[in-house]
């Protein structure tokens, strides 16, 4: 049977702009005691307050989440936040009109189930240590710096937080997770401390109970125990993790429909060049409405060819950015394949199209380009944009292929993964790039702001 944990997260976003540069900061605290169990914060670009605040939440329920991996529906969470927003929109007493919101918000409702977590409107006094580790977060985004946990004095600056154990968040050690650790990334995580004391008045105001619920009863923490490391995850140990940095994200937006597009034709960069059809007009439109509400795009680099001129066009019309073109970013040329259908490929070509799909190093019938040529084009494309994007956020708008390019070589996949993601029209995907070389992909082929 799971043990009863009990917790409280206070959550705080910022925008110095609104939309501005902007940051978030959660903290995860002992409801007995008021000693903070765990600290999260990161720069996130350029946001409004609403996307702070509710990463700033995400960032807090998965802490709290990582505390406990083994609680399961066990794990209480009481959510304290000076967002009436975010509170009222979580807690369901609002509707969530903003469809750049509806994303966030579900995204924080999927981390616990929603019968282990209530939410708590206070004042912004009464959350200043999230509202600090925010604007240390934006301090450090404004520095070209990566927010630390070792470095922050968010805990002793909030005159309401008790002082940190030994070995919490708040007093430096363990230090920041690596990219892909079970923490959220640029948050610091204890081990597993107990729970609050069954009965005690903290406890039992934030966290009321039936007459006949059974009685939790706490775990003792291991001290000797190290935090997980998940797959993937550098093996240097968190005490030993060098300073990442900001990363560089990348934003990866499939162009628009085209009138070839329905009909999965063949549309590569070797003699086709369609513009949108009305249809990939209006996905555009949705997709500029998207990151407008996002808000944390800096820069718009697109393909030279039409459909993705089009589609960036848009895009920087709605951001007021410019766009600048990248031949890298092209499409495969799949040379006298070029408005074919797969079907008519194989009738016609039958020999060439085996060879193609067995191995990345054949190329289309014609002079195209292989599988092989477009990774060398599309990593050297990509080493050039993360070198001069470090902390920032750039959209990419693409193709088919570079995308699941830049997706297969984030994730070390051989090359036959290309055949195995899908990519739809106007799909967002993102990978993120740290000064250490590693990647994270973060999202793939998310069409949600196209409903």
């Amino acid at each position: 049977m799971s043990v009863a944990r009990q917790v409280v997260v206070e959550a705080d976003g910022g925008s110095r702009g609104n939309p501005g540069p902007a940051g978030y900061g959660a903290v995860v605290i002992d409801p007995a005691t008021g000693e903070p169990l765990a600290e999260a914060a990161e720069y996130i670009g350029v946001a409004t307050n609403n996307v702070a605040e509710y990463r700033g939440l995400i960032a807090g329920l998965a802490a709290a989440k990582a505390l406990f991996p083994d609680a399961g529906d066990a794990l209480r969470v009481h959510v304290r936040m000076d967002s009436k927003l975010v509170v009222e929109q979580m807690s369901g007493r609002w509707k969530i009109k903003h469809p750049d919101m509806k994303p966030l918000a579900a995204r924080a409702a999927a981390i616990l189930p929603s019968a282990s977590v209530t939410y708590e409107w206070i004042p912004r006094a009464q959350n200043k240590h999230a509202d600090r580790l925010a604007n240390e977060a934006m301090d450090a985004g404004r520095d070209g710096r990566q927010w630390e946990a070792s470095a922050s004095t968010a805990a002793l600056d909030s005159p309401t937080a008790a002082p940190a154990p030994s070995g919490s968040a708040a007093s430096g050690s363990p230090a920041p997770a690596p990219s892909g650790s079970p923490a959220p990334s640029g948050s610091a995580a204890s081990g597993s401390p107990a729970p609050a004391p069954s009965g005690s008045p903290a406890a039992d105001a934030l966290f009321p109970r039936p007459e006949d619920a059974a009685e939790p009863v706490a775990e003792p923490a291991d001290a000797h125990s190290a935090p997980r490391q998940s797959a993937g995850t550098p093996q240097t140990g968190w005490g030993s993790a060098p300073d990442l940095g900001a990363p560089a994200t990348l934003l990866l937006l499939r162009h628009g429909e085209t009138a070839l597009t329905p009909e999965k034709r063949f549309s590569g960069s070797g003699g086709t060049d369609p513009e949108l059809s009305a249809v990939g007009r209006g996905q555009a439109e949705r997709a500029a409405e998207h990151f407008a509400a996002l808000g944390t795009v800096q820069e718009i680099v697109s393909s030279p060819l039409r459909r993705c001129r089009e589609t960036a066009a848009v895009v920087a019309a709605r951001l007021r950015l410019g766009v600048r073109i990248d031949e890298g970013l092209r499409e495969t040329d799949f040379g006298a394949w070029e408005g074919l259908t797969f079907a008519e490929v194989r009738e016609r070509y039958a020999d060439d199209l085996t060879a193609w799909l067995a191995s990345p190093d054949t190329a289309p019938t014609g002079g195209g380009e292989s599988f092989s040529e477009v990774a060398d084009r599309v990593a050297a494309t990509r080493d050039r944009l993360v070198a001069r994007s470090t902390g920032r956020t750039v959209l990419l708008v693409t193709h088919v292929t570079p995308i699941k390019t830049f997706v297969r070589l984030a994730l070390g996949a051989p090359p036959e993964a290309l055949f195995r993601m899908e990519l739809s029209a106007a799909s967002v995907s993102e990978v993120a790039y740290y000064a250490d070389g590693n990647a994270s992909v973060r999202l793939l082929n998310d069409a949600s702001h196209l409903r």
